[in-house]
């Protein structure tokens, strides 16, 4: 039976999934070769070594989850409407689950190093821009930025973490609803103006 041919996104998503699961570590070009049911001959047909790969997942990774979300966000007009939408997408149910917390645990490997500071800085002047539209001056919008920002982070790190412990931070389920909701308006609420 003829193996299907691999493109380079379908390596770059296997590498994602193995470093959610394991770090940067767990991007060996042997094992996914065995998940893609693929020769160690396709992958070098698409990538010149492991270390091509982990730079073209993480850039895969920067327009999936940011430069893709912006975009479409772009044709939200109402600025707290964009921060809802962007908030619920961001912290609803992950493609990948665990992946932006073991990325942001290998911020200091070459390869993560410049796409995650690509990555936090966009995401950071995204929502400052955000927080300038619901009403906030420059510096406040860019501390409300980073806040919020940490507590995404934070969201994430415990549902990878703690999900048993913490059901509010899944990415469903009544609990999880409820949780989501409420700090959707403790993040809109500086950018409320009376």
């Amino acid at each position: 039976m003829a193996r299907k041919q691999l493109a380079p996104e379908d390596w770059s998503t296997a590498a994602l999934r193995a470093m959610a699961r394991g770090g940067v570590a767990a991007v060996s070009v042997n094992a996914l070769a065995s998940e893609l049911e693929a020769t160690r001959g396709s992958f070098y047909w698409h990538f010149k070594d492991r270390d091509a790969l982990l730079t073209a997942a993480l850039e895969l990774w920067e327009r999936q989850n940011t430069a893709s979300l912006i975009a479409e966000l772009n044709g939200v007009t109402d600025p707290r409407r964009r921060l809802r939408t962007l908030f619920s997408t961001a912290l609803g149910p992950q493609e990948i689950a665990g992946l932006e917390p073991a990325i942001v645990a290998h911020a200091g490997h070459p390869a993560v190093a410049p796409v995650l500071r690509r990555v936090t800085d966009r995401r950071i002047a995204y929502l400052t821009e955000l927080y300038a539209d619901l009403g906030l001056e420059p510096l406040p919008a860019r501390r409300q930025a980073v806040v919020a920002y940490a507590a995404y982070l934070g969201w994430v790190e415990l549902r990878r973490a703690a999900v048993d412990v913490l059901p509010e931070v899944a990415g469903t389920g009544d609990a999880a609803a409820a949780a989501l909701e409420h700090l959707l308006a403790e993040l809109e609420r500086p950018g409320v103006r009376d």
